[in-house]
């Protein structure tokens, strides 16, 4: 069983290498599409200026249109309700001639409810956290979304796990091949990031949310996650399931840079509203207690159009306190606890 569960690592490692560095010329500045909508998002060049005479080739031709501003609708009676994604095709002219990008949008009917799963939802259903079975529950509870953490190996592969350390395993000092030898509370193998990304595109009602954890080894090796973290989201496209947070600013920024669309939340707690706006950042994402502290902040944030998750509120009087200060999201280790809050 050690030499298949090796071998099923080797062949996740040579997927992620074969695919994560293709970045797209193309990206879009919404990766979702709505049955109340026919606008779906607008068509931009990473490198402005590198791409021109978009067409739509294939069965994205009647499916889909663009127009001289480059914004992409889905036609009218088009909608397909039982899709759980459309592949759009689109054929361009760069300086080296024809290319062709396959953009994926999925059907939005994520939930609206402000519970996101801390590391999934585990404590309630004796499994690990940061498992592959603590994302399958959050998404059974209808959680709005199932937060993670991720890390880079010695190697430069992507894994789950919270801690830099797994058992007493260092995981940027250890290489991929070892890691895969090692085990979760519930069995599973230490998840990798392309698998839980992968199981969390199964389904569109429960969102992923991606920490990136900074190293501990050097700044240049935690803007080398956050940029290998955007290759393989970009590789799976699976940009419309996934946002992303993390407690070092420079990490959010350089996501911000390689996807305009990204929603990005910064986790420290030490910026307020004015300034992640002023950087373009998706919300602030802190501690109940710096809230607390700073309750002008809530009404700060709505001002500025920037979103509140508030972590990791676990007990019923601190729910409540955030849901009756309209929080967007509340982040739990206790999701059944919030839920039934919620649906009181």
């Amino acid at each position: 069983m050690k030499k298949l569960s090796l071998l099923f690592f080797a062949c996740v490692i040579f997927f992620i290498s074969s695919e994560s560095f293709a970045q797209q010329t193309l990206v879009l500045s919404n990766y979702t599409f709505s049955e109340h909508t026919t606008l779906i998002g607008t068509i931009s060049d990473r490198e402005p200026g590198s791409s021109t005479n978009l067409k739509l080739v294939g069965p994205s031709n009647s499916i889909f249109r663009i127009d001289k501003d480059k914004k992409l609708y889905i036609k009218q009676g088009r909608k397909d309700a039982d899709a759980l994604y459309k592949d759009v095709i689109i054929e361009f002219q760069t300086p080296q001639g024809k290319s062709t990008d396959t953009i994926r949008v999925v059907k939005d009917q994520f939930i609206r409810n402000q519970v996101i799963a801390h590391r999934g939802a585990w404590k309630q259903h004796g499994t690990s956290e940061n498992s592959i079975a603590a994302l399958q529950y959050a998404i059974k509870l209808g959680c709005m979304g199932s937060e993670f953490d991720v890390h880079m190996s010695a190697d430069s592969i992507l894994v789950v796990n919270h801690d830099h350390i797994v058992g007493q395993v260092p995981i940027e000092t250890t290489s991929a091949s070892q890691l895969a030898e090692l085990k979760l509370s519930n069995g599973e193998n230490l998840p990798t990031v392309a698998a839980y990304l992968k199981e969390g595109m199964k389904q569109n009602k429960t969102k992923l949310i991606l920490e990136i954890k900074p190293s501990k080894i050097s700044k240049e090796r935690s803007i080398a996650l956050a940029r290998k973290v955007v290759e393989m989201v970009e590789a799976l496209k699976s940009q419309g399931w996934t946002d992303y947070i993390s407690f070092d600013y420079d990490i959010c920024k350089t996501i911000m840079q390689l996807a305009p669309y990204a929603k990005v939340a910064y986790l420290n707690g030490d910026k307020s509203p004015a300034e992640l706006a002023n950087d373009r950042l998706f919300g602030l994402d802190y501690n109940y207690n710096v809230l607390k502290k700073n309750e002008q902040w809530l009404e700060e944030a709505r001002k500025h159009k920037i979103t509140v998750n508030v972590w990791t509120v676990n007990d019923k009087e601190t729910m409540q306190w955030f849901l009756d200060r309209k929080a967007d999201f509340i982040t739990t280790n206790e999701p059944e606890l919030l839920l039934g809050i919620i649906q009181k």
